[in-house]
């Protein structure tokens, strides 16, 4: 297989070994093997739509375009997530901040007033 693909199935699950889900679907593993493979599909789902979406690709030549396609798709939305992430917290980070600061010139005033009424 493509080691580009192993590219896209890493990190992506802990449970099976990528090489592993290769082989499976090349057709490599023995029977043994197989089964273990068919029943870590049936107690994880997403395993097992990986192995389905994979095994829809039909045209086998054109799988480097599936995965540079996949890995550009992936790319954009991790950086579009990443984006809306940031704007977030920097409209949400000047309250918190003002607050903070309001509380502490609150302290420090009140310090002061009380340390003058105690002194004259």
């Amino acid at each position: 297989m493509n080691k580009d693909l192993l590219n896209i199935l890493s990190n992506s699950n802990k449970d099976i070994d990528n090489q592993l889900l290769m082989d499976y679907l090349s057709g490599k593993l023995s029977d043994e093997a197989r089964h273990e493979v068919e029943r870590s599909m049936a107690d994880n789902e997403f395993l097992n739509d990986a192995v389905e979406g994979l095994q829809q690709i039909g045209d086998k030549k054109n799988m480097q375009a599936y995965v540079d396609e996949l890995n550009a798709a992936m790319q954009k939305t991790l950086a579009k997530k990443k984006s809306r992430r940031l704007k977030r917290r920097l409209k949400e980070e000047p309250w918190p901040l003002v607050a903070i600061a309001i509380v502490i010139s609150l302290c420090i005033l009140g310090y002061i007033v009380i340390r003058s009424l105690l002194h004259h």
